[in-house]
């Protein structure tokens, strides 16, 4: 009787292709707001340029650009990045460019931010908060009339604003090809506008949007599918969710899993698995990988591929979560920061043999020892 080889294990460094774009490893850049667009125009900057095209050079495999709103008053904070233009469009393309000659996929976080938009940013502003109309901050937009707490309320959006934010998302991400991104992510966790609709904390809303878990997850997928009619079959689409709001009676990573199901359905190929960021008040249990358990269960009971995140911040650590089957990527922030080449470390720490070394690097490679 022969035996049955079983599979070899995935390692971080295993390339991986999805909808054929090939990325080179499954160690990927979340995207992480930077606040830096000055001119408050949504155009990105010499520094989007150079911070992501750093990790494009330090082999990330995957780089997801910070959340980029998909209409002016879907922006975070005045200095977010957009894609509701042609100049935004064209600056996009200058970076995306860069990252391609770097050897990285490139993408896009496309958001709206609902009842959390018109806040100061968290660096270079003493205020906190909402920011007056008579200071340049703009009325928001929500499923309901609830408003973020300390934020100001927001206006429902009723059936001709669903349409115009489906249209925004739609029109955000033919932008978004025409820059040149391989692979586009919705934003639909931390307590944005996506996210907003799905939890029933601050969805209070009695018609075809509201109630039922079909309901409330109606404009995410409703987003989904347009976008995948309108970006076609070879572009990778991800969703973020935040699985858990962490409250009584709030969004639950058991509806986060249905509702991956539902998105893959809809044209989605893989899921980003965050949590949090809906309400305050609540104890999340921040600890190294605190996020992984529940991408995992999102893998398995939706039968989906997704990444991992939260407090990643050694080479084992992430080549475990990979190999074990608990995600089939993980996605770092804040490790990325304090090191832009952290895959070429991890490459050395775990033996891997890299052969996307930046030439102009390779003198500070590490000796055999």
């Amino acid at each position: 009787m022969s035996e049955t080889c079983a599979a070899p294990a995935v390692s971080l460094f295993d390339p991986i292709t999805l909808r054929g774009v090939d990325i080179r490893n499954r160690l990927w850049v979340a995207p992480m707001c930077q606040y830096s667009v000055q001119q408050r125009d949504g155009v990105p900057t010499d520094w989007h340029l150079v911070h992501l095209g750093s990790l494009a050079a330090g082999g990330a495999g995957l780089i997801v650009a910070e959340a980029t709103a998909v209409s002016p008053e879907g922006r975070i904070t005045d200095r977010d990045t957009g894609l509701w233009n042609d100049e935004q469009t064209a600056a996009w393309a200058r970076i995306v460019a860069h990252l391609h000659a770097q050897g990285a996929a490139a993408g896009v976080q496309l958001a709206h931010a609902g009842r959390k938009a018109s806040t100061w940013p968290a660096w270079g502003a003493s205020e906190r908060g909402t920011v007056p109309t008579a200071q340049g901050g703009w009325p928001t937009l929500a499923p309901s009339a609830v408003p973020f707490p300390g934020y100001a309320d927001p206006a429902p959006l009723d059936p001709a604003g669903i349409d115009a934010v489906v249209a925004d998302f739609v029109a955000a991400a033919r932008r978004a090809l025409t820059a040149g991104f391989d692979v586009l992510e919705l934003h639909a966790a931390h307590g944005y506008l996506l996210h907003q609709f799905l939890s029933p904390l601050s969805n209070r809303r009695t018609d075809e949007f509201g109630g039922s878990l079909q309901n409330r997850a109606r404009l995410l997928l409703r987003v989904v599918a347009a976008v995948r009619a309108e970006v076609g079959e070879s572009v990778p689409l991800l969703v973020r969710f935040s699985a858990t709001d962490y409250a009584v009676d709030g969004w639950s990573v058991e509806e986060t899993a249905v509702v991956a199901g539902w998105a893959a359905e809809a044209g989605a190929d893989f899921f980003d698995i965050s949590s949090g960021g809906n309400v305050t008040g609540v104890s999340i249990p921040l600890a190294p990988g605190y996020q992984v358990p529940l991408a995992r269960f999102v893998k398995d009971n939706a039968a989906v591929p997704v990444n991992a995140v939260g407090l990643i911040t050694t080479a084992s650590q992430a080549n475990a979560i990979v190999a074990s089957g608990a995600a089939d990527a993980v996605m770092l922030g804040r490790e990325f920061l304090r090191d832009p080449h952290f895959p070429l470390r991890a490459a050395h720490e775990l033996g891997v043999q890299l052969d996307y070394w930046p030439g102009q690097y390779l003198r500070a490679a590490w000796p055999e020892l």
